[in-house]
């Protein structure tokens, strides 16, 4: 929308000075609403106020997660189930989320809860592998009046709840490292009772894809991959049944798809698997997770990233731009994945990549205290895996960054971290407060954000500006965070500097293993530059699949499917801009 005001705007003579005005107005609006609000663009991971977690009190862990999101739309608005959050988000755009504590509850230690749409009515369903399980419902999610059907399904863990165009109700499940993803008729004129038989619909077949194999970066060939988290969409008459594997706390945790003409099968394996997959750059991961058509009816996967400090099962909600191309395959679109983006919108724009450039990467750094383990430098790595740790948690702590030339800063992300947190469950009243100054000579300094009052808990907290501001310096000044520890995994800078762009990458090679599931991929380093992105695909002009590497001119890729042909490209980037790509090499 502000695109195309500002585009109106330069065209004056084409409406009177009354109209132009009005516009002015609406693009000082829309501009002012994005640099309160964030609205314009989002970055992942997804700015929520997750709930700490309450299963592992007794081993005094403390963290945050969100995982497992099953996203549906009802009456035009949005809402979002997460494992063990004790209620759920409700949204009108898939961009500004705001807390439901349901008025009435069930199950409040749930597990990869399901949801569907149907008719007039909210249906929710929560994993239990060891006990019984109710189908919830309501007219009115808002409030949470939520009623239960009698408990008729059991011992179901990562459930799908869909209903076909026809009426006819099917509950899918699995999460095992044994056995497959598996379904059951149900009959919703008696209380949604399942079917006698049971259908077994796939398993994985790591063998054959390699994606599926267990471990950081698929590299534990002793155990076997977890498929879990089945959900289903229905796309022009076809049935797309994603799942996910092969480990949530591990970097390539993803969403794969088969594909069939009906809920129960057959089944066949998508040749582009995975279809979610981001095991690159600050944040990783993008799997177990729902597909839900947004503005404008445009698709939107949601998944799970990994924290997997304090335990491994920490975790951030992501989301994800879907499409299905003129083959019918079925795509999330991951590059640059935790960059900012074009928030969902009726705009063409919706889900692009901004183009903003991350300014802070490796940047020097200088602070107001640490602890030694926990130093400076780690605000910048690009990995949320560290992080800083202030000696004390108050209103003196700083962080200050020398992006070493000036540069247009657009969007600053702060992801804070739980250090020693000792908070369990969902708290009420938590906020963060701090402001963000620009500076061209480390001495004057203007507020860029100004979040001093706010009363909003925002352990990912994205801000764009409402117009980018030419800086050196960026200065972060602490008030107040609501856990025990000033703790930030990154203070992550974006924008556009005012250097060169990096060159064409050279020597691109691609040694496709005797294991024809692994690739090694090498090529020339270049000077300035922060990383690259790999993309591969099954056709020159199906690169759906991507990987930032920073610091490295080498990667394993560990993911593809024996007898498939693939396509591999390559680019560098840096805090100017992206290179020129190079040309697609076919790897039989």
């Amino acid at each position: 929308m502000v695109r195309h005001l500002k585009k109106i705007l330069s065209n004056k003579r084409y409406i009177k000075k009354s109209h132009y005005i009005v516009f002015v107005f609406l693009l000082f609006s829309v501009i002012t609403v994005q640099s309160v609000y964030g609205q314009i663009t989002y970055c992942n991971p997804l700015n929520l106020d997750y709930t700490y977690m309450i299963y592992n009190a007794h081993d005094d862990i403390s963290y945050r997660s969100g995982a497992d999101p099953a996203v549906v739309k009802f009456r035009g608005e949005y809402y979002m189930f997460v494992t063990r959050s004790m209620g759920y988000w409700h949204s009108t755009d898939l961009t500004h989320w705001d807390f439901i504590a349901p008025e009435k509850w069930y199950f409040q230690g749930s597990n990869a809860p399901a949801a569907h749409n149907y008719k007039d009515s909210v249906l929710y369903v929560t994993g239990d592998p060891s006990g019984s399980m109710s189908v919830l419902y309501t007219d009115n999610p808002k409030k949470g009046d939520w009623k239960a059907v009698p408990a008729i399904l059991n011992d179901l863990q990562d459930p799908d709840l869909f209903i076909d165009d026809d009426g006819q109700a099917y509950m899918f499940w699995g999460s095992s490292n044994k056995f497959p993803i598996r379904a059951k008729k149900l009959d919703r004129n008696k209380r949604f009772r399942p079917s006698e038989k049971t259908y077994e619909l796939f398993n994985l077949d790591a063998a054959k894809h390699g994606w599926e194999r267990f471990g950081e970066n698929h590299s534990d060939t002793v155990l076997g991959g977890y498929i879990e988290g089945p959900w289903l969409t229905k796309h022009k008459n076809k049935y797309y049944m994603q799942y996910a594997a092969p480990g949530t706390e591990f970097n390539v945790y993803g969403d794969g798809v088969y594909v069939s003409d009906h809920p129960l099968g057959p089944y066949h394996y998508a040749p582009n698997n995975p279809i979610s997959y981001k095991p690159g750059g600050f944040a990783n991961g993008a799997g177990h997770g729902s597909t839900v058509q947004g503005p404008a009816e445009k698709f939107w996967h949601f998944g799970s990233m990994a924290v997997s400090v304090n335990v491994g099962w920490e975790r951030r909600i992501c989301m994800f731009p879907t499409y299905f191309d003129k083959d019918d395959l079925m795509y999330t679109d991951t590059y640059f994945g935790d960059y900012p983006h074009y928030a969902p919108s009726s705009d063409e724009t919706s889900g692009q990549f901004t183009g903003w450039m991350l300014l802070s990467y490796e940047k020097p750094v200088t602070v107001s205290s640490q602890v030694k383990e926990y130093s400076a430098e780690n605000l910048v790595d690009e990995s949320i895996k560290t992080f800083w740790l202030a000696e004390e948690n108050n209103d003196k702590q700083w962080i200050s960054i020398d992006l070493l030339k000036p540069a247009d800063v657009h969007a600053i992300q702060i992801n804070y971290h739980d250090y020693k947190s000792d908070m369990y469950g969902r708290i009420p009243g938590l906020y963060h407060q701090y402001i963000i100054e620009g500076s061209m000579d480390g001495k004057q300094w203007k507020v860029l954000i100004d979040k001093n009052s706010s009363d909003k808990d925002t352990p990912n907290d994205y801000v764009a500006l409402a117009n980018p501001q030419t800086a050196r310096y960026i200065r972060y000044k602490n008030k107040h965070v609501p856990t025990p520890h000033l703790a930030i995994s990154g203070l992550r800078i974006f924008g556009l500097g005012s250097g060169k762009k990096p060159q064409k990458v050279k020597q691109f090679a691609i040694d496709r293993k005797i294991d024809s599931r692994d690739s090694h991929i090498s090529w020339e380093s270049q000077k300035n530059v922060q990383g690259y992105n790999i993309l591969w695909g099954i056709a020159p002009d199906k690169l759906y699949s991507s990987w930032m590497v920073y610091g490295k001119n080498e990667l394993e890729v560990k993911s593809l499917t024996v007898g498939q042909t693939y396509y591999f490209a390559i680019e560098a980037f840096n805090e100017n801009g992206v290179s020129e790509r190079t040309k697609a090499q076919e790897v039989k």
